[in-house]
């Protein structure tokens, strides 16, 4: 199974729910911290138009910014 990706800043309550959501029903998935990954960041903001975390991008190419469970 493909993983899905999680962009993410420490701190960032909605971000701990998707991990936490992802976790729980065993979807694969890499964590990529734009605080500290400039290149991450700007990857980041061209899939979700802005700065606005988490923006998850699952296998099938699907942005999806903001979290509010599965």
């Amino acid at each position: 199974m493909a993983e899905t990706r999680i962009f993410t800043k420490p701190g960032c309550p909605y971000c701990a729910a998707a991990m936490e959501d992802f976790r729980e029903h065993k979807v694969p998935f890499r964590q990529i911290d734009v605080q500290h990954d400039l290149t991450a960041r700007e990857e980041m903001r061209k899939l979700s138009g802005g700065l606005r975390v988490p923006t998850i991008v699952h296998p099938d190419g699907a942005v999806a910014v903001g979290f509010d469970g599965f």
